[in-house]
């Protein structure tokens, strides 16, 4: 089926988030080494990257090395470490020729030195280009995420620079790692497992979930369209009922 034809392009989740799950398993069923799964991957990145920057997505954060994933093998956490600094050095230029910026969240002083060199010279090569925001989580979790936000506003209520009632919702959101970026509306995890792992749990309040038993590597282009397409089809209600939503869309 061509997934192409049932996508409103007037109705393009502006931020989609990806949890890559399945490299490993896609890499045991094919009789590959784990870290064969992470290259292929790559090659998944690549490709997504570029139709959803066709399709018209703004924002595409994918969730890349967990604070959790530190606990894997020191082998496979250190392949993958070179896999990212080879796989920016590779991408860079093709991500320039094709206007996507680069920018990553997390706790990047904790990755190894080289991996942020490459990083930082990866976003300045590619920081002024206007097309589609690439968002790396690179040594992220939420629960990492909203235990630094914690922090930050306890030391500048301490210090006197935030007072205890200026605290809301919208000043909670200028300490996370997406203080720029707006929620996304759709959460994709491929590999089969129904759960958010962890990811952008503050942010995906009201985002649409999409699971899909799709490996990582083996996730292309239909797979996206179809995600969209499930994002479409839903009613978007942000707590109103369905017929508020109805009578708005009548009036508008």
């Amino acid at each position: 089926m061509d997934y192409t034809s049932l996508i409103d392009t007037s109705n393009i989740p502006r931020h989609i988030a990806i949890i890559m799950d399945g490299n490993g398993r896609w890499a045991k069923e094919q009789g590959f080494d784990r870290v064969i799964g992470h290259k292929e991957g790559v090659n998944s990145v690549r490709k997504v990257v570029e139709i959803a920057a066709e399709t018209g997505v703004k924002f595409l954060t994918l969730y890349a090395f967990s604070t959790e994933n530190w606990n894997r093998p020191k082998e496979e956490v250190d392949a993958l470490m070179e896999l990212l600094v080879s796989a920016l050095r590779m991408e860079v230029e093709s991500l320039k020729k094709n206007n996507i910026q680069l920018r990553v969240i997390g706790n990047i002083p904790s990755l190894p030195a080289r991996c942020q060199h490459q990083l930082n010279e990866s976003i300045e090569i590619l920081k002024e280009n206007d097309g589609l925001v690439l968002v790396l989580a690179l040594s992220y979790s939420s629960r990492w995420e909203i235990t630094h936000m914690v922090r930050q506003i306890a030391a500048a209520v301490k210090s006197g620079t935030i007072a205890e009632n200026q605290i809301t919702d919208e000043l909670v959101q200028q300490f996370l790692c997406t203080n720029d970026i707006p929620d996304p509306e759709l959460l994709i995890r491929t590999g089969g497992e129904e759960r958010v792992s962890n990811f952008l749990l503050y942010q995906i309040a009201y985002s649409e979930l999409y699971f899909t038993e799709t490996q990582w590597p083996a996730f292309g282009k239909d797979d996206l369209l179809k995600a969209i397409a499930a994002y479409q089809s839903r009613e978007r209600r942000f707590g109103k009922t369905s017929e508020q939503i109805q009578n708005k869309a009548k009036h508008s």
